[in-house]
């Protein structure tokens, strides 16, 4: 999946279940440590309550090593998998959701813990804004110092990204290039350095 939406501001959602409050923060996260920074913050911001329970799609929506999630002290399972799986289902990627729990002295049981946790996700997910984020492939170019005016201007063209340089007896520059402008730039790219530069693929 080369884009797919993100956050584009945090929204919060406060709902009270049987006299528990249950406010669930959304937010822009890119990597499961910004993630954990943000549940953190929220722990910070509200000290008095009984569950801080977190759930994250931290990178891609289809990556499976940025996702994480945390029951914190509910029963196993009623709280951050819920809330992943709402995350999951919205197709969107770089999310968080912290859930606050302020308890009310009445148990709400398993199903109700799911239902609240899932829900207070779901229900914040319908007010959040999104914007589409374009994820850039790797690649790098050797070339001469003559070449690298030309060579920007043509980054500039197909939308590629610059993303260092480093000037040794050869220039060699790393790109970001979007997939669906890869082929027209590595065609142009041929043409103009008569087959002299070509790309690379980059990790």
């Amino acid at each position: 999946m080369i884009e797919y939406s993100i956050p584009k501001s945090a929204v919060d959602f406060t709902e009270e279940i049987k006299k528990s409050r249950f406010i669930t923060y959304l937010r822009h996260t890119e990597g499961l440590a910004e993630a954990k920074a943000f549940w953190h913050e929220i722990k910070v911001l509200h000290p008095n309550a009984r569950h801080w329970c977190w759930a994250t799609v931290a990178g891609k929506p289809n990556d499976s090593q940025q996702l994480g999630f945390s029951d914190d002290g509910e029963p196993a399972g009623t709280a951050g998998k819920p809330m992943l799986a709402a995350l999951q289902g919205s197709g969107l990627g770089e999310i968080c959701a912290v859930t606050v729990r302020y308890y009310g002295g009445i148990l709400l049981g398993t199903g109700g813990l799911v239902r609240a946790y899932g829900g207070g996700v779901q229900q914040a997910l319908k007010r959040l804004d999104v914007t589409t984020k374009v994820d850039y492939l790797r690649y790098q170019v050797r070339c001469d110092y003559s070449q690298i005016q030309w060579l920007q201007a043509l980054c500039e063209k197909y939308d590629a990204a610059v993303i260092e340089q480093d000037f040794q007896v050869e220039v060699t520059v790393m790109l970001g290039i979007r997939l669906d402008k890869l082929q027209a730039f590595e065609r142009e790219l041929t043409e103009k350095s008569a087959g002299r530069l070509s790309l690379e693929q980059s990790e």
